[in-house]
C-alpha cells in the first residue's frame, strides 16, 4: 500500500493515522505517486505506468456546473473487469420501499422509541448487519430516503460494498469505522460523520471490535451546507473543517467480492483483484467527514428560542423548491442565556417528521430512558414535548447564564416527507411507544386561575366566565 501527503491536509493523531484535504464541495486531486495525474486532460492516449482511466458521474453529464459532481480516477485495472453479477445473499432486515402499500411498512400516529439494539452474537460485518428502521420514498423514483441501524462485530475483509441506491450518512455511535474507499482512507469515530456517495466502492474494518450506529440514506438528491441567510458568511458547520481522503492503493491480486445495492435489492460479483487500487485521482465527487464537536453554534441571546434550523449541519434539497427533502440537525454542549424564556424545546406540532438518536451523553426529558444508541421518532404533526418534569422545572428556575448538553451529542434526522415504519422496527423487542402519561400533571392552569380571569374580565367591562 502507498499514499503520499499532500498540501493542505491535516495533521495525524493517536487515534487517526490518515491525512486529509479539507474543504466542503472543492474540486480536489490527489496521487499516491507524484506526477500521476495527466496535465490538461482527463483521457490520455497512454496514461502514466500504464493505468486506466475511469470516470465515474454523481450527477448527469448536463447538470448545472455548480451542481455537477464527478471525479476521474486512475487506477491498474477499470471496475469493467470482474467476472459478472449473481444475486448476493438476502438481508432481511433491509428495506427500500416505503410506500403505505407495502405490507412489510407501517405508518403511526403515536410517538415510538427503541432501546439499543443489540449486536448479533453471530458474526456479521457491516453490510450484513444494516437494519432499516424507516424511511420515505422509494430509490427507483430518486425521491425519498431511509433511514438504518448498523450492528457490526466482523471487519469485510476482501469484501466491498457499493450502495447505488443512495449517499449515505454514517454516524458511528460505538467504536470507531477504519473505512478504505476508492479514494482513499478515512478513520471515523463516534462523534464525526461519513457521507460516502452512491455508486462508490468501501469496505469497512473495526479498530475497536463490535460497532454500531445509524445512517441515512438518501435518494436522488446530495448533502449540501445550509444557506446562512442573515447569519453572514460564518457559523454553523465551517467549509474547512470537513476532510477528504487523498489517493492511497493496495496492490493485491487475491480474490474479492463486491456487493452492490440496487434498488433495494442485493448483487455479488467477483474479481481476482483489490478495488482499492486507485493510484491517482481528481474531481469533487469524494467522501468526506466531519468532526462534529466543531459546529459552530448559534442562538438567541435576547428572548425566545431560534427555530431549531440553527442546528443544522447538512441539508439536502426535495424536488420541491424550497422544502429539504432532509436536514440533519445536533445538540451538543452550548450555552443558554435568554432572558424571561421557557428554555427548553417548547410544546410543538411540526410538519417535519422526525426521528433522534444519541451518540453519547444525556439528553433529558424523554419519556424513557434515552440512551446512546436509542432512537425516539414523532411523524409529522404529531404534539411533542419535554416531560412535565422538565417542564415545571424550567417555568420555576432561575433564569441565569447555564450551559446545556454538556458532554453530550444527540442528533436529528427531520424530512418534510412521512417515515414508513419497517415490519423489523415495529416487532423489535426494544420498541416502546412514549407514555402519553408522562403529560398528565400538565393540569389546567387557566381554570384554577379563573377566579382572577373573571376579576380582569369584570375590569375589561366583559363578560365573566362560567367554567
Amino acid at each position: 500500500m502507498a499514499t503520499a501527503k499532500n498540501a493542505f491536509s491535516t495533521p495525524l493523531n493517536d487515534k487517526d493515522p490518515y491525512i486529509y484535504q479539507v474543504g466542503f464541495g472543492n474540486g480536489f486531486a490527489s496521487e499516491a505517486i507524484p506526477n500521476v495525474l495527466p496535465v490538461g486532460q482527463n483521457t490520455p492516449q497512454k496514461n502514466k505506468y500504464g493505468l486506466y482511466a475511469e470516470g465515474i458521474n454523481g450527477t448527469s453529464f448536463v447538470a448545472p456546473r455548480h451542481e455537477n459532481q464527478r471525479t476521474w480516477l486512475y487506477r491498474m485495472r477499470p471496475s469493467v473487469s470482474h467476472n459478472g453479477f449473481n444475486d448476493a445473499p438476502e438481508n432481511s432486515f433491509l428495506e427500500s420501499n416505503f410506500s403505505p402499500l407495502n405490507p412489510k411498512v407501517h405508518v403511526s400516529a403515536t410517538q415510538q422509541a427503541w432501546h439499543p439494539l443489540d449486536i448479533p452474537s453471530e458474526k456479521v460485518d457491516f453490510v450484513q448487519g444494516l437494519r432499516t428502521i424507516a424511511g420515505n420514498g422509494d430509490p427507483t423514483t430518486r425521491e425519498g430516503l431511509a433511514v438504518h441501524v448498523y450492528l457490526a462485530n466482523t471487519s469485510m475483509g476482501n469484501k466491498a460494498f457499493v450502495n447505488s441506491d443512495g449517499d449515505m450518512l454514517i454516524l458511528p455511535q460505538q467504536g470507531r469505522l477504519d473505512i478504505q474507499t476508492e479514494l482513499g482512507k478515512l478513520m471515523v469515530r463516534p462523534g464525526e460523520l461519513v457521507v460516502i456517495q452512491k455508486g462508490l466502492k468501501f469496505k469497512i474494518t473495526l479498530p475497536d471490535g463490535p460497532s454500531r450506529g445509524y445512517i441515512q440514506e438518501i435518494y436522488g438528491s446530495r448533502y449540501e451546507l445550509p444557506e446562512l441567510g442573515p447569519l453572514g458568511a460564518n457559523g454553523l458547520a465551517n467549509v474547512r473543517d470537513f476532510e477528504h481522503p487523498v489517493a492511497s492503493f493496495d496492490i493485491d491480486q487475491s480474490d474479492w467480492e463486491i456487493v452492490y445495492k440496487v434498488s433495494g435489492k442485493l448483487f455479488v460479483c467477483t474479481q481476482d483483484h483489490t478495488p482499492f487500487d486507485v493510484v491517482a485521482w481528481h474531481g469533487n465527487y469524494v467522501p468526506y467527514k466531519y468532526a462534529m464537536e466543531k459546529f459552530i453554534g448559534v442562538g438567541s441571546i435576547t428572548k425566545d428560542h431560534i427555530d431549531p434550523s440553527i442546528f443544522c449541519v447538512l441539508t439536502a434539497k426535495s424536488k420541491t423548491p424550497g422544502i429539504p427533502l432532509a436536514d440533519f440537525l445536533i445538540f451538543s454542549p452550548r450555552w443558554d442565556v435568554a432572558n424571561g424564556t421557557f428554555r427548553p424545546p417548547y410544546f410543538h406540532r411540526n410538519t417535519a417528521s422526525e426521528l433522534m438518536g444519541l451518540i453519547y451523553g444525556v439528553y433529558e426529558g424523554r419519556s424513557d430512558s434515552f440512551k446512546p444508541g436509542s432512537i425516539s421518532y414523532e411523524t409529522g404533526f404529531c404534539p411533542h414535548g419535554v416531560s412535565w418534569e422538565e417542564y415545571k422545572k424550567a417555568s420555576e428556575m432561575e433564569l441565569v447564564p447555564m450551559r446545556v448538553h454538556e458532554g453530550t451529542l444527540a442528533f436529528m434526522f427531520e424530512s418534510s416527507m412521512p417515515f414508513g415504519i419497517t415490519e423489523f422496527a415495529m416487532k423489535s423487542e426494544k420498541r416502546h411507544e412514549h407514555e402519553p402519561g408522562m403529560w398528565n400533571d400538565l393540569r389546567n392552569n387557566f381554570i384554577a386561575n379563573i377566579e382572577q380571569v373573571n376579576q380582569d374580565l369584570k375590569a375589561a367591562g366583559l363578560p365573566e366566565i362560567k367554567p
